[in-house]
């Protein structure tokens, strides 16, 4: 029972030497280092921006123009009144 302790006790104690080993080892980045990994990250973001707005762009339409299909023809009368709304209302 004690030795199944020990092992689990062992674990964390393992995991948190080897992070302490990994984080000694690891060094900051100088200036010009910082810059090119700021604009590489930057630069990924404007080009998933570009991409998320060119989806959009093109998908937005073609949602409307099925679902404006797929409606009933009553449910398309563009009359703005209030006698209309309560006749053609969803």
């Amino acid at each position: 029972m004690s030795d199944q302790f020990a092992q689990m006790a062992d674990i964390p104690r393992e995991f948190l030497r080897d992070g302490t080993l990994f984080i000694n080892r690891c060094t900051k980045p100088d200036k010009r280092e910082f810059i090119k990994i700021s604009q590489a990250v930057g630069i990924g973001f404007v080009i998933m921006g570009v991409i998320g707005f060119i989806v959009k762009l093109i998908h937005i339409p073609v949602n409307n123009i099925l679902v404006y299909a797929s409606l009933p023809p009553y449910s398309r009368h563009t009359c703005h009144q209030q006698c209309c709304f309560d006749r053609y209302r969803l």
